[in-house]
């Protein structure tokens, strides 16, 4: 066998494509052509000349044999690639050799020739006709010279000795041309990998050249000799194919090991900050497959290969080798090509010869004579196509072991692009929200966490939907997501594509802003307020909306060197809650603002610590009967004296503990305190009510009732003495679960009051239904009745309501001699405010009723306290 060139394919080079593509290059390619050509001729035509051909009719026969003979060589080849050039090792010395000894040199050149360019017009090669005309007279004519020349020169040698030496310059000829070719090409070789390429050559062109002798002298001199010949023949033969399979076998799982690694490591990068900003699950890239489809190419030893990715409604498609005819353009459904309509799992091969006539004109705009087609499918989806274009050899095209090849490719490379696209989704997954598409918070950290850290001017940007949460409860939960879906889309037309937006949780999105000012940014909040305010279509009703925006820039925090996406999403979050109490719904965030937020923190998880130190008290708020002045009960209220922070206001740290756990605790402790005091008062003969506030969450609770009836058994006290003020708002936010409660309640004898009655907007329907006794009007009222006749037209109203359903009612708020003489008139049973007193603590409290009421004894023997004036 000799390792020599036999087609040069300027058309299938391996990366990069560019070279091949440079017309400088292809130029000095033709030329290259050009000179092999003439050279080839000029050889053909000094061998001609130097021993003319005497005609023979048995020439005819053994040229026959010898184009035969050419062929079933070619038939046994191995292709490889080196760089650009495509290198076959056959048993081509063996013809030639026997006809270099037997005939004359017209006839090996004619059966050459015959065999090499027969088999390249069937096959429709022909833009590289003069190369291979050219090569194929130097790889005969060569040989032929040189036999001329030693015989010449050495006329004692032995005919075998000289043809030995003159066949093995065919191959290191075409060796040294193909060499030539690749430089042209733009290939590089290193000169040792040159000179081993070499001796291999020349090794393998030694064997196959002394076997074709030996087969010679066999058949020529031994009796019998031809029988020698075909048993030396079958064993190269045997043992050329075993080389072959192994030689094969190695390369294929080399190939499917490159091509799956080659996969794998591509989808390491699915996780980029690229990806994780997409809004959908990472696409596959074509640059990413580029050097997998040149090796699929390289290994097949193909013209072209096309790896057509169908991506959702699109298909991209990479090209290795020679570029696709300019005017075919991939369709978004691959069906729509002859070629690419796809079923099963097989290999499909087309070839122009046989083809249907729209299977032809496919191949024809391709520029090919035959393809192999095989579908990529996953577990349930197809993948894509790969398509391969005509084998780059001079003598055969594709066959079994190249389906077979293609077949194992095909399912390999399909299951690593499924793996490596439910790689991607589970990693989009985890960096998106499922609902609108849009970053979640930890996809948010994962591309923010740079530019806040290395740009001067990073803004993180906290944006809430306030209205969110009543549309869900009356119209359910779909709508209120397609109301966050809306705003999602109008944050993104506003922001633009290339802003990380995130949704947090809810209505709650977040947006970064690389390369801008504080300024800048309440210019860009103001901008997303005022488009998620404009109003929302939802389900045939038009629903108005508001938004909240708080920001932070990383030049607020310059001096923080710990400052991370985390850090400036919670001040964020500072900012918003800021906007919330305040006028201004766009607030850049502040230290100052930290510092609110902070001491509301540091009180919720000081409380019950202070419950159990007597940090925390109970303070009473004396009310009084109505004209009579008696004092017929009090207001207990909770005190926080902080060691730290000093007296606190309950309207502080009261809304902080109801809406974390402590609020039974807060419940608990001022309801002890305020019976405890009630026992005291019973055990001095003074029946007076303590009137205990009630939170939401104790309404919630159905064993709430149980813990009042424990309560009152250990104090001893009876339950009409016991009042529980809740607001209008917290039992219509709940009414289901408040009311069994309450009900509960005024059975065991619990007086129920309803607070800042007046102020809600649903508690006049309800109150009926509600297992009250008493209604306190709010004091906004009380205190306006002196000035608005609106207030006091109220106010009378109130009264009257409530005399009309058997309520007790009770005014706070009184601050006036002349509102007190009004609520009298009015017919209103109970006053209570400023004008009566200020809560007090128990010391100071006991010393009130010392000096402001005096004792007489009731109708009933027990003590009565009235106020004096």
């Amino acid at each position: 066998m000799t390792d020599h060139r036999r087609a040069v394919q300027p058309e299938t080079p391996r990366p990069p494509v560019r070279a091949q593509l440079d017309p400088q290059r292809t130029r000095r390619y033709r030329l290259f052509s050009l000179v092999v050509l003439v050279c080839g001729l000029s050889s053909v035509a000094a061998v001609v000349s130097a021993k003319p051909i005497t005609p023979q009719l048995d020439l005819l026969f053994a040229g026959a044999l010898l184009a035969v003979g050419f062929l079933l060589s070619e038939q046994l080849s191995i292709d490889f690639d080196v760089r650009q050039v495509s290198w076959t090792i056959t048993f081509a010395e063996i013809p030639l050799v026997l006809g270099l000894v037997t005939v004359p040199f017209e006839v090996v050149l004619a059966a050459y020739l015959i065999a090499g360019l027969g088999i390249q017009i069937s096959r429709h090669k022909f833009r590289h006709l003069s190369y291979h005309v050219g090569i194929m007279c130097l790889e005969v004519a060569i040989p032929y010279g040189a036999l001329y020349l030693i015989q010449s020169t050495f006329s004692g040698l032995p005919l075998w000795a000289a043809a030995l030496a003159a066949v093995l310059t065919s191959p290191l000829v075409s060796t040294g041309l193909g060499l030539a070719a690749m430089h042209v090409l733009g290939g590089e070789l290193r000169l040792s990998a040159a000179a081993r390429l070499g001796l291999r050559t020349l090794v393998v062109g030694l064997m196959n050249t002394t076997v074709g002798l030996v087969a010679y002298v066999l058949v020529d001199e031994a009796p019998w000799g031809w029988g020698l010949a075909g048993l030396l023949s079958a064993a190269m033969v045997a043992l050329y194919r075993a080389y072959s399979g192994l030689l094969r076998e190695q390369r294929d799982l080399e190939t499917l090991s490159d091509v799956s690694l080659n996969v794998a490591r591509s989808g390491q990068d699915v996780g980029s900050r690229s990806s994780v900003l997409s809004a959908v699950a990472p696409t596959e890239e074509p640059a990413d497959w580029q050097l997998i489809v040149e090796r699929i190419r390289d290994q097949l030893n193909a013209k072209r290969v096309v790896l057509h990715l169908k991506l959702d409604a699109d298909v991209r498609t990479v090209v290795a080798g020679v570029a696709l005819p300019t005017d075919i353009t991939p369709s978004p459904d691959m069906r729509d090509d002859p070629i690419l309509q796809l079923a099963g799992n097989h290999v499909r091969y087309f070839k122009l010869s046989d083809a249907t006539e729209d299977v032809q004109e496919a191949l024809r705009k391709r520029a090919v004579y035959e393809v192999l087609v095989v579908p990529l499918r996953g577990a349930n989806q197809l993948l894509g196509a790969l398509e391969v274009h005509d084998r780059v050899s001079r003598w055969r095209g594709f066959g079994s072991a190249d389906v077979r090849l293609l077949r194992t490719l095909s399912s390999h490379l399909a299951t690593a692009m499924d793996n490596r696209r439910l790689l991607g989704r589970l990693r989009h997954d985890a960096y998106h929200d499922s609902l609108t598409g849009l970053l979640n918070r930890t996809g948010f950290r994962e591309v923010a966490s740079g530019p806040v850290h290395e740009d001067e001017h990073a803004v993180v940007m906290r944006i809430d939907l306030d209205v969110l949460s009543g549309v869900a409860d009356a119209l359910g939960y779909a709508w209120g997501d397609r109301m966050v879906l809306a705003a999602g889309r109008r944050l993104r037309d506003a922001l633009g594509a290339d802003v990380p937006l995130a949704r947090l949780e809810g209505g709650s999105f977040a947006a970064l802003l690389v390369g801008r000012t504080p300024e800048r940014a309440q210019e860009v909040g103001e901008k997303l307020r005022a488009g998620l305010s404009m109003p929302y279509p939802v389900d045939k009703l038009t629903v108005e909306a508001s938004a909240l925006v708080g920001y932070v820039s990383n030049t607020v925090e310059a001096s923080d060197e710990g400052v991370d996406v985390d850090t400036m999403l919670q001040r964020a979050d500072v900012a918003v809650q800021a906007a919330r109490s305040g006028s201004d719904p766009v607030r850049g965030y502040a230290p100052s603002m930290g510092q609110i937020f902070l001491r509301r923190f540091q009180l919720v998880t000081q409380f019950r610590s202070a419950l159990e130190t007597g940090q925390v008290t109970v303070h009473y708020q004396p009310k009084i009967a109505l004209p009579s002045r008696q004092v017929v009960g009090v207001e207990a209220l909770v005190r926080w004296r902080h060691p730290e922070f000093g007296p606190l206001d309950p309207d502080e740290f009261v809304p902080a503990v109801e809406a974390t756990g402590l609020v039974d605790a807060l419940t608990s402790f001022v309801m002890e305190q305020g019976l405890r005091r009630v026992r005291q008062w019973l055990d001095r003969g003074l029946r007076m009510s303590t009137a205990v506030n009630l939170s939401v969450r104790n309404l919630a609770d159905a064993n709430f009732p149980d813990l009042v009836a424990e309560a009152l058994r250990r104090h001893d006290v009876p339950p009409q003495l016991l009042t529980f003020e809740l607001t209008e708002s917290g039992v219509m936010s709940d009414p289901e679960r408040a009311l069994p409660v309450l009900r509960r309640l005024h059975a065991m004898g619990v007086v129920l009051a309803v607070d800042d009655f007046g102020t809600g907007y649903s508690s006049l329907a309800y109150l009926r239904q509600l297992p009250v006794d008493e209604v306190k009007i709010d004091k906004s009222f009380v205190l306006g009745m002196g000035t608005d006749l609106g207030d006091m037209a109220v106010v009378r109203s109130i009264v009257e309501l409530g005399h009309s359903l058997g309520l007790t009612v009770v005014a706070e708020g009184v601050e006036e001699d002349a509102a007190r003489e009004q609520l009298v008139a009015m017919g209103c049973d109970v006053a209570q405010g400023y004008l009566i007193s200020r809560p007090l603590s128990e010391e100071r409290f006991e010393a009130w009723l010392r000096a402001r009421t005096i004792r007489a004894r009731g109708l009933r023997d027990e003590t009565v306290l009235t106020l004096v004036s």
